[in-house]
């Protein structure tokens, strides 16, 4: 495993991040498909026997159990600060306001059974509050030691200029990391956010970066419970299958020149475009194997080219 410090702070995290969403209880009916807790461990220690050491979940992640199966797996397996541990906060009530961060953190807190996080991220931007009071009260919790840095999530590039800019003249932490929108598939961010993000020295740990798996094969939709019930990846992907399914069929060329898997090589094209860490929201553990097979990959510049030619404009999907 390789691994890469986060934007200007001291962390350093595995060049893959594991994504938890995909454990809970799916009777908080979030997802049909989410694992129970001896699964989510599984999926947990493999991870870590991998030297995958950042793991992120989020509050509102199978209404909260996703951190609490998290926090008993960090527990049986690793110390605790041997592992970059990450949230997020804004699904809730309140979003981002003042009086909201304050409540979440303590409830992340006690579900993952820790007394600080090593990542606090927003998971979108609040329109309803003032950046200054999010700003503030983010800036708080890094002095409290609840969190030892700050990061982002989808959002336009000018809101997070915004945000980085009032950190700035206050004194306040900045965020280090943005978990955007992004993949093959989808590459908006490009435009405005990314650039932004790379002014500011802010890691990119994008999530989805195999868009809900259309970018690890040729058939765009599989007999899976997820692929059947993930009613989201259908919201993102469906409605430009016909021109993307062009863009799966080079991935799979690539592949096969280079005898390896389509996973892997959608995940070497993100570090080529300078991407720190994708978040891998893995069922079972020969996912990790595969991802972490990306690696040993280098993509030459025709093949960036050849992969991102037929790309065309798609609608803003992420950010609110």
């Amino acid at each position: 495993m390789d691994y890469i410090k986060l934007g200007n702070s001291d962390i350093e995290v595995s060049r893959f991040c594991l994504g938890c969403m995909s454990f809970g209880d799916p009777a908080s009916k979030m997802h049909d498909w989410t694992l129970n807790p001896e699964q989510s461990e599984t999926i947990i220690k493999h991870a870590l026997d991998l030297g995958i050491n950042f793991i992120d979940t989020a509050n509102t992640y199978s209404s909260g159990t996703s951190e609490e199966y998290v926090g008993r797996a960090i527990k049986r397996n690793i110390a605790r600060d041997k592992v970059i541990l990450a949230t997020k906060v804004y699904f809730n009530e309140g979003h981002l306001s003042k009086t909201a961060i304050e409540r979440e953190i303590e409830g992340s807190l006690r579900r993952l059974g820790t007394d600080y996080v090593d990542l606090y991220i927003i998971h979108r931007f609040d329109y309803s509050t003032p950046i200054e009071e999010t700003m503030a009260a983010l800036h708080h919790l890094v002095q409290s030691g609840k969190v030892r840095a700050l990061g982002a999530s989808a959002m336009y590039g000018y809101q997070f200029y915004n945000m980085q800019l009032v950190a700035k003249q206050n004194g306040w932490t900045p965020f280090v990391s943005m978990q955007n929108h992004y993949n093959l598939l989808y590459r908006e961010d490009e435009r405005e956010l990314i650039p932004v993000c790379k002014q500011f020295n802010v890691s990119l740990t994008p999530y989805s970066p195999l868009a809900a798996g259309r970018l690890s094969r040729l058939e765009w939709q599989t007999n899976t419970l997820r692929s059947k019930t993930d009613k989201t990846a259908v919201a993102k992907y469906d409605s430009t299958q016909q021109i993307d399914m062009n863009i799966v069929k080079r991935v799979n060329e690539i592949a096969q020149k280079y005898a390896v898997t389509m996973t892997q090589i959608a995940l070497a094209w993100q570090f080529a475009k300078g991407v720190a860490s994708p978040i891998i929201g893995a069922t079972k553990t020969l996912y990790l194997d595969d991802a972490v097979g990306a690696l040993k990959l280098s993509l030459t510049k025709d093949d960036i080219a050849y992969l991102e030619e037929l790309y065309l404009p798609h609608r803003i999907v992420g950010a609110l």
